[in-house]
């Protein structure tokens, strides 16, 4: 058993962290607080391949594996947890879905555009009332002949305004629940697609987050995602390697506070020395450190199962349940470590505490997590 990383990942790695640190986190904190989606900084997300991380080369992506795709968001997440936030659901939502599902058609016509940053990709399943509970959906599309006329409301769609197209989830047997949904994709512009309310948000907030609304949105049946009433199951599917990137995103995110926790504690003095001298100190830095390494081990495994075509639903709950809440308590801590410092915006660990917040929501809640686990035990 090799806990190392290859020289493919390890340059991936290096590659990564280099443009974090020398083209993000310097603008991190004014994206932050204008609440703006960075639009000047997709063109070299693009050409570092961060756009396209495992759509296959034919398609103009750089064909990573998993293991990779997790490693960036995380190198990008230690900075930044809104632009972690747009890499992993881009590539792990949108593009993965018609990567996984689309038709050859499907996949020549968009995924280029994806991969290359001309287009952003947006993924439209939660509602205002339907979240954990898809089965609570209302979203509908109705068949008329060779198209399909949609109609709804989704809300907390990433990428929601700025992308070029939307996948939407929508409604199409009512009497089969969460078994009745089919996937379609929408491209901005299309009449009866219209943008939302943008929300604003406690983290993430350089991240692209409103509402899409669907009135009378006639779509060509070509433009139907996978098979009709299969959308759900699909998702499922989706949702599993999605897991594993929130996932990084939390561990880059309790990276960063860690690093930032050190860092201060080293030259910040009370009592006539350094309070990393302090074993209170010491043993709030010591629990990071163990969990987030816990956290990298659980979330390695489950993109090594996922890249060798194994099983790994399980694996990517538990990676995503454990690294997000370590990542809360080790922006807790790092915050504390920075005393009263820390509840001000001068220091980066109030970003990555507020950032932290949303891995334990989005992509399905620690306590849908908590259900996968134990179902996937207890059917046995």
């Amino acid at each position: 058993m090799d806990f190392r990383l290859d020289e493919t990942h390890q340059a991936i790695r290096e590659t990564a962290r280099a443009f974090a640190e020398r083209e993000v986190a310097p603008r991190a904190r004014q994206w932050d607080e204008e609440e703006r989606f960075p639009h000047e900084i997709v063109p070299r997300l693009a050409e570092l391949g961060f756009l396209g991380i495992r759509v296959p080369e034919t398609y103009g992506g750089a064909g990573l594996d998993t293991l990779a795709y997790a490693i960036i968001v995380e190198e990008i997440a230690r900075v930044d947890g809104s632009l972690a936030l747009t890499i992993a659901s881009h590539n792990g939502l949108a593009t993965s879905h018609i990567l996984q599902f689309g038709s050859d058609a499907q996949r020549r016509r968009y995924l280029p555009e994806l991969a290359s940053g001309r287009m952003l990709g947006a993924w439209a399943l939660t509602e205002p009332g339907s979240g954990s509970d898809a089965s609570a959906m209302r979203t509908r599309a109705v068949r008329r002949g060779d198209a399909w006329v949609i109609d709804g409301t989704k809300t907390f769609i990433t990428q929601g305004s700025v992308g070029g197209l939307c996948v939407v989830l929508a409604v199409t047997d009512p009497q089969r629940r969460q078994h009745g949904i089919t996937a379609f994709v929408v491209e901005h512009g299309t009449p009866g697609f219209r943008v939302g309310r943008k929300l604003e948000k406690l983290g993430c907030r350089a991240s692209d987050t409103c509402e899409l609304i669907f009135e009378n949105c006639v779509v060509p049946d070509a433009q139907r995602l996978g098979e009709v009433d299969h959308g759900f199951i699909d998702t499922l599917r989706i949702l599993d390697r999605g897991r594993i990137s929130i996932g990084a995103m939390a561990l880059g995110l309790g990276e960063g506070a860690l690093g930032a926790a050190v860092a201060y504690a080293k030259q910040r003095v009370q009592f006539g020395r350094p309070i990393a001298e302090h074993q209170a100190i010491q043993w709030m830095i010591a629990d990071c450190r163990v969990e987030l390494d816990a956290a990298r081990m659980l979330l390695w495994r489950a993109a090594w199962l996922a890249d060798r075509s194994e099983r790994y639903s399980r694996e990517a709950s538990m990676a995503k349940l454990y690294a997000s809440e370590a990542a809360s308590r080790a922006c807790h801590r790092a915050l504390q470590i920075h005393g009263g410092y820390g509840y001000t915006r001068e220091f980066p660990v109030e970003r990555h505490l507020r950032d932290a917040k949303l891995c334990e929501i989005g992509e399905g809640t620690s306590q849908i997590q908590r259900l996968v686990i134990a179902r996937s035990l207890l059917r046995r």
